[in-house]
């Protein structure tokens, strides 16, 4: 009885710090889609140079992802978890001091290395560290760090970009305040443990990065590997062409910026019972069952969202979309390392992630574009229905079920 209280202790402990820093890393991607609509405003920014911003930021996690993914089978999983959180918080905070697009850019290239290398890094070092039959559950709740992430965003956003701090704009403000996670690194250095998995795994730093590579497409996780890597693509491509726009798509649809900013927070707010929701479902009923069930939810309130033309539907498909999108991306957080053993865990995920970051990329870019060439919101955001519902058959054929499975 002592032994299991301390167990859930230490677990409570592990899902507060990683989540945390989750919070962060949420927070500073939400200020982003509101900082990109100030930026319009004040610069003069056309709807491809937007859309820019948003690739850029992906273009740098891609980059992440797969840099320190395969830096956490080599070095641990805590280290990488620190050194991204201080990159992508310095890296934030000196964005706000740039007077240039292309300086901004150049700054949000790093800020995406720190983010899209954190992530995976965070939910590996979790999967790995809590008990068989809650693994899924504590990842889901690690991921709903997420949504207070973008609540605070919106809140920041809400207050502070639209506001006067002469003879600092609004949103330099907004993004100083995300510079704040640096400090936390300190913190988490001190206190957050080692994933036991990998400290049990002696051999796996003296394999080269090569050999975790290539294992990752040998014949037992290929399959796995081009399941994930489809899944993956299709999830972030959409959520980033669309969650990037939200505040935009709004103004577009006739709503002020500080309205739109309003709209987006009560949207936000469903995030929670969708993450809640997903992380009981997801030891019940299985990770397949959560994925597809909330991927398709995600679809239909996409195309509902893209064509709304009330205040009433937009808001309540906005919230839906909310709500199934981020319950979907709990449980891709939890699934995607259950598919590989621990010597090649880190790098399977980030891999997997940097697939992901590049449809990122082209997401942002992709409304830009087709919102400059005179197509209405509703045909890019079908696009993104189609994806998903790839990402649904990929999940349906070629996914296999991980619930209580004990990890090599």
């Amino acid at each position: 009885m002592v032994k299991q209280q301390e167990m859930q202790i230490s677990r409570n402990k592990l899902l507060g710090v990683a989540g945390v820093g989750w919070m962060f890393d949420a927070m500073d991607v939400g200020i982003l889609s509101f900082v990109i609509a100030a930026l319009a405003i004040d610069w003069g920014l056309n709807p491809a140079q937007m859309g820019l911003i948003g690739s850029i930021n992906s273009i740098g996690m891609a980059v992440g992802a797969l840099m320190f993914g395969v830096l956490a089978d080599k070095v641990g999983r805590k280290k990488v978890f620190m050194w991204t959180l201080i990159l992508f918080s310095v890296a934030s905070g000196l964005s706000a001091l740039t007077t240039t697009l292309v300086l901004f850019l150049i700054l949000r290239f790093f800020v995406g290395m720190g983010l899209g290398g954190e992530l995976p890094v965070a939910s590996t070092l979790v999967s790995e560290s809590v008990e068989t039959k809650e693994r899924g559950r504590v990842v889901v709740l690690l991921e709903s760090f997420w949504a207070g992430g973008w609540l605070l965003a919106a809140i920041i956003s809400y207050f502070v970009i639209p506001a006067t701090f002469w003879p600092i704009e609004g949103w330099r403000v907004a993004l100083i305040i995300t510079a704040l996670p640096a400090f936390y690194a300190i913190y988490i250095r001190m206190k957050l443990p080692d994933s036991p998995q990998f400290t049990a795994k002696v051999e796996a730093k003296r394999r080269s990065v090569l050999q975790n590579i290539r294992e990752v497409w040998s014949k037992p996780y290929a399959r796995s590997t081009f399941m994930l890597w489809v899944l993956w693509f299709a999830v972030v491509f959409s959520y980033y062409g669309m969650f990037l726009w939200l505040p935009s798509v709004m103004v577009g649809k006739g709503f002020d910026l500080i309205s739109s900013f309003k709209y987006v927070l009560i949207m936000t707010l469903a995030q929670l019972p969708g993450y809640f929701t997903a992380a009981w479902f997801i030891e019940k009923l299985g990770r397949k069952f959560v994925l597809v069930t909330y991927l398709i939810g995600t679809a239909a309130s996409a195309f509902v969202f893209g064509n709304a033309e009330s205040v009433t539907i937009l808001l309540v498909s906005g919230m839906l979309l909310s709500f199934f999108n981020l319950g979907a991306w709990g449980a891709l957080y939890a699934y995607t390392p259950e598919q590989y053993p621990a010597i090649i865990r880190g790098t399977g995920t980030g891999m997997a992630a940097a697939v992901g970051r590049v449809g990122g990329i082209f997401g942002p870019l992709l409304v830009g574009s087709l919102i400059t060439k005179g197509y209405d919101i509703g045909s890019v955001f079908a696009i993104f229905c189609v994806a998903i519902l790839i990402g649904v058959l990929a999940v349906l054929f070629l996914g296999k079920e991980t619930k209580q499975l004990e990890l090599e």
